[in-house]
């Protein structure tokens, strides 16, 4: 029987405790947890407590010390880096040129230049590292069972004619992140930090890239960091525009997050609901013989993306052929950065009161 994988965790925050334990613990079968980091003693032995219950043999680590531990440790294959966005890259970098292979948690950089520099990096140490390390980004909502089966779907209400993504987020003094200093800290703000999740969404269901946007953006919210909201006109690559609006907190008891793509045969939408107790996306047809068609999905993208990163770590180690971006393909690094491209570009039309901004390409 092979040896599973052994991996470490370098973060010990809420993201850590509420979702990349428990839905490692789902999949113990396919990985051991050897060790979780954080900077101070206290905030990783308090995620370790939660993860023995999984996972009993897994280790402490803390401080300066306890991360060049992880660096060096040969027996350790694999590492979730989830920390603060500024400084997600560099420190991935740290353990890439290690030789282990890097899931980094969203957003792939705090700006697309950083992305750029990164890549060049990552790039000689696969040139100059004989096992050449995977770099993924875990981006769940790539892994969603509602976006793949949406994308599946969209062949069904034929050419684009429209596109419309309407997101009401909740971030107010009730949610764990409203007080997360780096957030509050960061280029972009919540916008950058929550818009990736809704701009991977959109790009993964229309299955082509956003060219160029006209976006305003508002800061009216004085509690949360500017700006707070973004309501943006965008053009994809086949020539169809759409809306883009995203609310960082909305005080509505019902807050809508939908994407809505309307076609010459059909609509498709993909909307986040409640059914049974689950939370999830409902994905409905509309078809212009007056047919329609619902199927609901639960959540289950941080556990996918977390399945797949272990596969292909696993088929790394088994002596397949290697090189750079060899992750599947919807958590490759560049797809992450191009979730910032868009955003970015939203960002800087804003800052220029809706002039039209073309998105970088990357």
């Amino acid at each position: 029987m092979a040896q599973l994988p052994k991996i470490s965790i370098i973060g010990a925050g809420i993201f850590v405790k509420t979702q990349y334990i428990p839905r490692l613990a789902e999949i113990s079968d396919l990985v051991v947890v050897k060790s979780i980091w954080s900077r101070t003693e206290e905030s990783a032995k308090g995620a370790v407590e939660i993860a023995k219950k999984f996972f009993p043999e897994v280790e402490s680590k803390w401080g300066d010390t306890g991360l060049n531990e992880i660096v060096q440790d040969d027996s350790i294959i694999g590492v979730a880096i989830v920390l603060a966005g500024q400084t997600q890259a560099s420190l991935s970098l740290i353990v890439l040129y290690a030789g282990k292979h890097v899931l980094q948690e969203k957003p792939a950089a705090a700006s697309l230049s950083e992305a750029e520099t990164a890549v060049s990096s990552y790039k000689s140490i696969c040139t100059n590292s004989p096992n050449h390390p995977i770099w993924a980004v875990a981006e769940n909502y790539r892994f969603e069972p509602a976006f793949v089966e949406g994308r599946k779907q969209m062949a069904e209400i034929g050419d684009m004619i429209s596109v419309q993504v309407i997101i009401e987020g909740s971030m107010n003094s009730s949610n764990p992140y409203f007080s997360s200093s780096w957030r509050r800290n960061f280029a972009g703000g919540f916008i950058l930090d929550m818009g990736v999740h809704f701009v991977a969404g959109l790009r993964m269901l229309v299955g082509c890239e956003l060219t160029s946007v006209s976006a305003i953006t508002s800061h009216v919210d004085q509690t949360l960091p500017p700006p707070d909201s973004v309501s943006s006109l965008f053009q994809l690559e086949n020539g169809c525009a759409g809306v883009f609006v995203l609310v960082v907190s909305s005080r509505s008891p019902k807050a809508c997050v939908i994407w809505k793509v309307v076609g010459l045969k059909g609509t498709l939408q993909v909307e986040r609901g409640n059914v049974d107790g689950k939370h999830g996306y409902q994905v409905t047809i509309y078809t212009t013989d007056g047919k329609t068609k619902s199927t609901f999905y639960p959540f289950s993208g941080v556990t996918e993306e977390l399945k797949t990163f272990l596969k292909d770590i696993s088929a790394k180690g088994s002596g397949s052929s290697s090189s750079c971006e060899e992750a599947d393909p919807r958590s490759s690094y560049a797809e992450g950065a191009r979730d910032i491209a868009v955003l970015e570009a939203m960002l800087d039309s804003g800052n220029k009161q809706g002039s039209m901004i073309q998105v970088k390409k990357f």
